[in-house]
């Protein structure tokens, strides 16, 4: 039994990231090492869902992941 307010996620993903949770829309270019969080192995960008994001800070970190990319910052 969960206590009341306690969180619950079924994915190990989304709860290693909770722990760890950084504000997207603070993330700079230079910061590979977190948007490498959002990006999947195949190098995909997660989707909200998984994320847990909401659209504003999900579009960040999707422009910042594509900036990132285009400067070969990630790949």
């Amino acid at each position: 039994m969960l206590a009341f307010g306690a969180l619950y996620c079924l994915d190990a993903r989304v709860m290693e990231t909770e722990s760890k949770r950084v504000n997207p829309q603070d993330l700079g270019l230079m910061n590979t090492e977190y948007l490498s969080r959002y990006v999947t192995e195949t190098g995909k960008i997660m989707p909200r869902k998984m994320t847990r994001l909401s659209s504003r800070q999900q579009k960040a970190v999707s422009k910042a992941i594509k900036r990132a990319r285009s400067m070969l910052l990630l790949q």
